[in-house]
């Protein structure tokens, strides 16, 4: 079993983004790494995905280093704000097999929400990435609020050129609910029209032979074909979190719910980490799209910090989702087999690179 250890270097941030609020307290996730790597010994082992995050991981670039060095033989994937791209050398480069980049459309819209000048210095870091020669995968990570419109931003950042992907986070039961207003009125009249544009634009593509990476719709068509883990990003059963001060936990975000709570390094097993499954609550015991869902996000199942709006306002987003790519599953074959494609070229991620399959 390949399992993805996502480790935090730092829970400090260099960015104060809107919806997010910057660095940890350092009381819940030290700034800086309080334990040995040889604990990781224990846990990790060849042909496992190590992903570095934060805070900004890039912030402790020397344990980025140290880990890499130590276990060669895993796949390493960093999830930067993309501001610190300039600190990775090149050796170290040549190790990384993706890279996760915040951008959520945009200059305009990148720049309101993440700080002014954020655009332009994430964009020219991801191009100096190429041109020094990095042929891995680059990922945009998409936070998208009520001021997105999915069709637009999507459509404007894989024809940047860089990004091999793009993939979205939903961020409306991050911000304050207020904010958003016409929640609902957004989601009928932008976001799901807005997907429908973009079903279009990949399959019109595909007939081209060109696959364009739109993460969700491809990561969906793959659990609808091969299923997955609940939920989706495997958090607490494929892969799993170890903090700053060693606490291993499932989610890496959840950094201080009881809920998530693994266990310590130096004090579990590979084996209790193979054995782990998620057991969910309603409405999504009982849902028919389990499978495929999977809940979508296991901390906003658990938390549900917008109560029953937010459960069914997501829900709503991950079934219109879920039925797009399941309604145009004929039309995305025929469009296979016109290009030439095999449909297993269009599954992705290949493996658990972190990805946002759900929304």
């Amino acid at each position: 079993m390949r399992i993805t250890f996502i480790l935090y270097t730092t829970g400090r941030c260099n960015l104060r983004c809107r919806y997010c609020g910057g660095s940890f307290d350092p009381v819940k996730v030290p700034w800086r790494v309080k334990y040995d790597l040889s604990l990781l010994e224990d846990l990790v082992r060849g042909g496992d995905v190590i992903a570095y995050y934060g805070g900004e991981p890039l912030l402790n670039i020397r344990f980025i280093e140290n880990v890499v060095g130590r276990f060669g033989d895993c796949r390493h994937i960093i999830q930067t704000n993309g501001l610190l791209l300039d600190r990775i050398p090149r050796w170290l480069l040549e190790r990384l097999d993706a890279i996760l980049v915040s951008l959520d459309g945009d200059r305009r819209i990148t720049d309101r929400w993440r700080g002014r000048g954020v655009y332009d210095r994430v964009v020219g870091g991801v191009r100096r990435l190429r041109g020094m020669g990095f042929t891995g995968d680059i990922i945009a990570r998409m936070a998208v609020t009520f001021e997105s419109d999915i069709y637009r931003d999507v459509a404007h950042l894989l024809g940047l050129g860089p990004f091999d992907h793009v993939h979205w986070q939903l961020s409306m039961i991050w911000l304050d609910r207020r904010l958003w207003g016409g929640l609902w009125g957004w989601i009928e009249s932008s976001y799901k029209p807005g997907l429908e544009r973009l079903m279009e634009l990949w399959v019109s593509e595909l007939r081209r032979g060109r696959i364009i990476g739109i993460a969700p719709f491809q990561g969906i068509l793959k659990r609808i074909l091969e299923g997955g883990p609940i939920p989706p990003c495997g958090s607490g059963e494929d892969s799993f979190t170890v903090l700053t001060d060693g606490r291993v936990i499932s989610c890496p975000i959840a950094v201080e719910e009881d809920w998530a709570w693994v266990g310590l390094l130096g004090t579990i097993s590979r084996r209790e980490l193979e054995g782990r499954r998620n057991n969910v609550g309603e409405p999504c015991r009982s849902c028919e799209l389990l499978p495929i869902c999977g809940s979508r996000c296991l901390y906003t199942h658990w938390e549900r910090l917008w109560g029953d709006e937010g459960v069914e306002a997501i829900c709503a987003c991950s079934r219109h989702i879920i039925e797009l790519v399941k309604k145009n599953l004929e039309r995305i074959e025929e469009a296979a087999k016109i290009s030439g494609l095999r449909m297993d070229d269009l599954l992705y991620p290949k493996y658990n690179n972190t990805v946002e399959i759900m929304p």
